[in-house]
């Protein structure tokens, strides 16, 4: 629908850095290293899967 195409667009021109849809992978794989512990040196941290979405543009 016109929302998706919107966002389709924002997304190719650089809304996040990295300009695709997120993917239910790109979650998973988060979770597989906070399961395997991979953070070794993280403690109570917020960890974003969300394509750099959250990096204020310069």
């Amino acid at each position: 629908g016109p929302v998706k195409e919107k966002y389709d667009k924002l997304i190719s021109e650089g809304l996040t850095p990295i300009r695709r849809w997120g993917q239910p992978d790109d979650i998973g794989k988060a979770v597989v290293a906070i399961a395997k512990g991979l953070f070794d040196f993280t403690t109570g941290a917020a960890i974003p899967v969300d394509g750099g979405f959250h990096i204020r543009r310069l």
